[in-house]
């Protein structure tokens, strides 16, 4: 890993941290992450030079405050007299410490800014938007593609949100319990969201952005300790150490992409693999079923068979359709398309990704088509298989993953 990779994960893990003791301290949503962002670009330019402080949480935290108090000085009076209230609420020494002089043992404000981000007055894709902006680190290209989306469509949308939660007076303080309730569904989906976003980076040169599938496993601990007895909590928890065990081995030395059937399963997590199944296991067995129980479930299946061919894909098949009835997503019927193959044959496979044509969030996604194209080729229609391959590989801005289809495109040729 380069130098400027290892800065630019440590200031991943605390942009979210030092955003959240701003909060804490002056308030203001929009103007704390200004200032946030401007704290992480000093930091880039004089980092590298200088060397990373012995605190560098504390760093930020002293230039995000100073650049804060500056924008004040700089604003309308409304905004001012609002700013200069929690200026004066404790001493100038407090709000801008010194490098180096502020407790390394300060609270973690993570957890309740994911709570905040995951305010019911905003809609739930907002939430999701917000959080992947503010806790995630993700840029707005990011969030649009998660989302499916135009970038010009995302822009608005977390501004909007930012704006909302400002007008609704929402206070950053530590969730309660009737908060935890309101709030976890949409906590929930944008650490899945972070995760995915980590484990298949959607652009770049990488497959992995292994800095954010260990943040997002580490929020969802923290959740996890707090609500020891959720199921879902326990799932999604247990999806994500199912997934991120294989990590080491999806990418050859090379750094392409080898697809699960080929991967040699001895590069395999196998503690990751053995906590994600005990806490499926047990909280499939204890909580109401959901989806990320669910999900938890097939990646155990695929993890804890010896080799690609002693997969069970009949129960992998029926955990789908389970899945589809009572979570429906186009993901999800991409992945039952490929259980129906191994099952039922190709062709069967095929018919059902053909419900997905007319479905505008997948109109020009490139995984319909490289699914398709994987499913043609096990029917032996190469020809359409090549074209799928090739159009994947157009609409995927994943090198990885561009690079992997073109070659399988390549392969059907020869």
């Amino acid at each position: 890993m380069s130098g400027s990779e290892r800065f630019g994960d440590l200031l991943r893990a605390l942009a979210p941290q030092v955003l959240g003791m701003l909060l804490r301290r002056y308030g203001g949503f929009e103007e704390c992450e200004d200032a946030v962002q401007e704290a992480l670009l000093a930091a880039t330019v004089q980092w590298p030079a200088d060397g990373v402080p012995e605190n560098p949480r504390a760093w930020l935290v002293t230039v995000a405050s100073r650049r804060l108090v500056d924008q004040v000085r700089g604003e309308q009076a409304r905004r001012r007299r609002e700013v200069t209230a929690a200026v004066r609420e404790a001493p100038d020494a407090d709000l801008a410490p010194a490098p180096g002089d502020e407790n390394p043992a300060d609270r973690d404000d993570t957890l309740t800014l994911l709570f905040l981000c995951g305010h019911p007055a905003l809609t739930p894709a907002s939430q999701v938007a917000l959080t992947l902006r503010a806790v995630g680190g993700l840029t707005t290209a990011e969030v649009a593609r998660a989302f499916l989306v135009p970038e010009a469509t995302m822009a608005p949308r977390i501004s909007r949100a930012k704006q909302r939660i400002k007008a609704v007076g929402a206070s950053f303080a530590t969730p309660t319990a009737q908060e935890w309730a309101e709030r976890l569904d949409a906590v929930l989906h944008v650490l899945y969201l972070i995760f995915n976003e980590g484990y298949t980076a959607s652009s770049g040169p990488d497959l992995h952005r292994a800095e954010l599938t260990t943040e997002a496993i580490r929020l969802t601990r923290m959740v996890h300790r707090s609500l020891p007895d959720d199921g879902e909590v326990a799932g999604l928890l247990a999806l994500m150490l199912l997934t991120d065990a294989r990590r080491a081995a999806r990418t050859g030395p090379d750094g392409a992409l080898v697809p699960l059937a080929e991967q040699d399963r001895n590069r395999w997590d196998a503690a990751m693999i053995h906590e994600g199944a005990a806490l499926v296991t047990a909280a499939m067995s204890a909580s109401p079923l959901g989806p990320y129980q669910l999900q938890a479930a097939i990646a155990a299946l695929h993890v804890q068979a010896p080799r690609a061919e002693d997969t069970d894909w009949e129960q992998i098949r029926v955990l789908y359709g389970i899945l589809g009835r009572i979570a429906p997503n186009p993901m999800v019927t991409l992945n039952h398309a490929v259980a129906v193959a191994m099952t039922r044959g190709p062709q069967a496979g095929l018919e059902l990704l053909e419900s997905l044509d007319g479905d505008p969030r997948m109109a020009r996604h490139h995984r319909l088509h490289a699914v398709r194209a994987h499913l043609q080729e096990l029917a032996g229609e190469y020809a359409a298989a090549r074209e799928n391959y090739r159009l994947a590989a157009r609409r995927t801005t994943s090198l990885p993953e561009q690079r992997y289809l073109r070659d399988r495109a390549g392969e059907l040729d020869r």
